[in-house]
């Protein structure tokens, strides 16, 4: 017998790697879905396993997130759906390059993808959740890098620092006792086909730097089911993260003086 359903969740970049898995992940755990990637084959043979395993109802929306048309139909399918209960910003492209030798079209292709259009996403999903008095969830997927610039190049970096910021900006106005949960899933390198789309090897890296997508997707779902605002799959010592998160706050007093320091005064 089929169980009732947990509600719609719309997943992006649904077609391979972190979101077809929790594309598979959310439909065992009874979530009818919305599939969006650009690949179309690949998701009607994704949505096809599952409704056959799961039988969930299982629809696909084929966009591209780069393309304005592309993000107004996404946007547009999470406000018509009463029954939306989850978002997963999963699509991200990386650059092959840097700042310095990227063609900027594609430095403006990622940030389409990977900044405009979580961003806009996130906002659809708040307003209909909101408007349709439901409980509901924001997963955006950013990255470790989010906090180690230095490790990659800055513009792939930076947009999931926006990625982590947004989430707990958003986090903070929403509040302890919302109805509406977000969270921001920073994983490290992953075995995805995003290395070699950007032009990389990551098989240079360690082998025990590579985690396992499925384990990356299970570790990120067991965090949104604890309420992390923030989870880092990689991260065995929580109180690493817990001790900069204090310091930037106890920061926080003192970023905004009328003032100038002493240290920037003219002689």
């Amino acid at each position: 017998m089929t169980q009732t359903s947990k509600g719609i969740a719309l997943v992006t970049g649904a077609s391979s790697g972190i979101g077809a898995v929790y594309a598979d992940r959310l439909a065992k755990r009874g979530h009818d879905l919305i599939l969006v990637a650009r690949n179309v084959e690949r998701l009607e043979a994704l949505a096809a396993r599952l409704r056959e395993e799961t039988g969930r109802t299982v629809q696909v929306l084929a966009a591209d997130l780069s393309d304005s048309a592309g993000l107004a139909a996404v946007t547009a399918r999470i406000q018509a759906e009463p029954a939306l209960s989850l978002l997963v910003n999963n699509a991200g492209v990386a650059l092959e390059g840097t700042l310095e030798t990227a063609p900027a079209q594609e430095i403006a292709k990622l940030i389409a993808i990977n900044v405009t259009a979580p961003t806009l996403l996130a906002q659809a999903a708040l307003h209909t959740f909101k408007a349709n008095g439901t409980s509901g969830g924001i997963i955006g997927i950013a990255s470790v890098l989010a906090l180690a610039p230095e490790m990659l190049d800055g513009v792939y970096s930076g947009s999931k620092a926006f990625l982590l910021n947004l989430t707990q900006g958003l986090a903070h106005e929403l509040g302890p006792d919302s109805p509406i949960r977000v969270q921001a899933v920073l994983p490290g390198a992953t075995l995805t086909e995003i290395w070699e789309r950007s032009g990389k090897d990551v098989n240079a890296f360690p082998a025990d730097w590579v985690m396992n997508v499925d384990d990356l997707v299970d570790a990120a779902l067991v965090g949104f089911d604890l309420g992390e605002t923030v989870t880092i799959p990689p991260l065995q010592d929580e109180a690493g993260w817990t001790a900069m998160q204090d310091a930037r706050l106890a920061l926080a007093p003192h970023l905004s003086r009328r003032d100038v320091a002493a240290r920037y005064r003219a002689a």
